[in-house]
């Protein structure tokens, strides 16, 4: 199993820099089921984040890329049992991915609940918890 960055598999699904590009097309064609490209948690949020706010991608578009790495038999995400209900939270509830994959990674490791100021993620998200 090899570990990759954010900006590894960004440039897997952005070509913005075709040689980069190439690279990472060539690197994920020799990953297989049984040596997959390994994905942290914190790489899948910057993969999101980046998508988003550098590349524009609508929240539609990010979603399905998630669900595709979380189908892909040569990736294997950290926790993706946590991922998995991330995005459903992400499509019942229309809330963000970090903030889903927080509250519930949280709730995962023993947390009653996760304190924020985020108002939306509060009132949205069941064991997220407005602090005031």
């Amino acid at each position: 199993m090899i570990g990759v960055d954010t900006n590894v598999l960004l440039r897997l699904y952005v070509a913005d820099n075709p040689v980069q590009h190439q690279a990472a097309v060539s690197f994920f064609q020799t990953r297989t089921d049984a040596d997959p490209a390994y994905v942290r948690l914190i790489v899948l949020v910057e993969f999101v984040w980046s998508l988003r706010k550098t590349y524009g991608y609508s929240n539609e578009a990010i979603m399905t890329l998630v669900t595709l790495l979380l189908d892909a038999r040569d990736m294997l995400l950290e926790r993706d049992d946590i991922v998995v209900g991330a995005v459903a939270e992400v499509e019942r509830r229309r809330v963000g991915l970090a903030d889903a994959l927080i509250a519930l990674a949280n709730k995962a490791d023993g947390c009653s609940t996760t304190v924020t100021f985020d108002r939306n993620a509060a009132r949205h998200i069941p064991s997220m918890e407005l602090l005031s």
